[in-house]
């Protein structure tokens, strides 16, 4: 390429790209859209990233990191003069902060804070008592809604920025399905009929339907939980030997929501209830036979008070 071969003062978008570990694509939309990128230009009239410019871009990676949008990062950064000692970090596990997601009114956010920092901390104990407390407090659809969402989404926004924190990821993970697990199965179950939650062939995100189940055992219901990826000819299997009531089916991602095999997933007598979730579904070409549904409130609602609910 003739920008990577003329060489002159400065650096360009490749070389930049592998000393912060990002995308050049990154880097060419941070110029496009906030103003940040190359000041010099190469003896050829190529531009290049002088040393002050890759000095706001690492400010800029730093304030992503710590949990500022994008824009407000750039600004900061541009605004900083070049060469300027590291403003002290915020607080949190090394004063790293969650940009956590956007969480449902009356949500507490200052306990939506703290499990962000103990997550950020891996603080097991401290994580394991922010989620069982919102749970027993609230109930499961409140506790997830309002609290582990948001800190996940959050921890997801920090990965997806800079590509760290799958540690902090995976242990929040399993504090969560562990508090899950823990909601007891109801005694006498008000389902006759069993319920079926599984995850799409291929899906791996099966958390949801760990929250799905405690949900509905907080609210009587028994479900069986068939887990990650899931053949959709074990599917098949499974309504055939169970005789479900309900089958939910969950895709977390574009590359799991094809979902012309639902149509070939056997009926029973009565009919079974099939209910899609998840944003991975390609919603314009479910079969018509399948509801879906966008929150958990909501498929816990159609699960026990939907046609089919004895």
């Amino acid at each position: 390429m003739r920008g990577e071969t003329d060489r002159g003062p400065g650096l360009g978008v490749g070389a930049v790209a592998r000393r912060l570990g990002l995308a050049a694509a990154t880097l060419r939309t941070w110029d496009r859209r906030y103003g940040i990128g190359p000041s010099g230009r190469s003896p050829g009239g190529h531009r290049r990233y002088t040393p002050a410019d890759v000095a706001r871009l690492e400010a800029m990676q730093r304030l992503i990191l710590a949990g500022a949008p994008p824009g407000e990062a750039a600004l900061a950064a541009l605004r900083e003069p070049p060469g300027a000692p590291r403003q002290p970090r915020g607080h949190g596990a090394g004063g790293n902060r969650v940009p956590v997601g956007e969480a449902p009114a009356g949500a507490d956010t200052a306990e939506v804070r703290g499990l962000a920092r103990a997550a950020m901390s891996l603080d097991l104990p401290a994580m394991n008592d922010a989620v069982r407390t919102a749970i027993a407090r609230d109930g499961v659809v409140r506790a997830w809604d309002g609290l582990m969402v948001p800190v996940m989404v959050g921890i997801g926004r920090k990965h997806a920025a800079g590509g760290d924190c799958v540690e902090v990821e995976h242990l929040l993970s399993t504090v969560v399905l562990g508090c899950l697990a823990e909601v007891p199965p109801p005694a006498r179950p008000v389902n006759v009929r069993p319920v079926l939650l599984a995850c799409a062939p291929e899906e791996q995100h099966s958390l949801p339907l760990y929250a799905l189940a405690a949900a509905l055992a907080q609210g009587g219901a028994a479900a069986s939980l068939l887990g990650a990826r899931v053949p959709a000819n074990a599917l098949a299997a499974a309504i055939r030997r169970t005789g479900p009531g309900t089958v939910f089916v969950w895709s977390q991602i574009a590359e799991t929501g094809d979902p012309d095999w639902l149509a070939d997933l056997p009926g029973t007598r009565p009919v079974v209830r099939l209910l899609a979730g998840g944003p991975g579904w390609r919603r314009d070409r479910l079969p018509d036979a399948v509801r879906l549904v966008t929150s958990l409130s909501q498929a816990v609602t159609e699960i026990l008070d939907g046609p089919a609910a004895p």
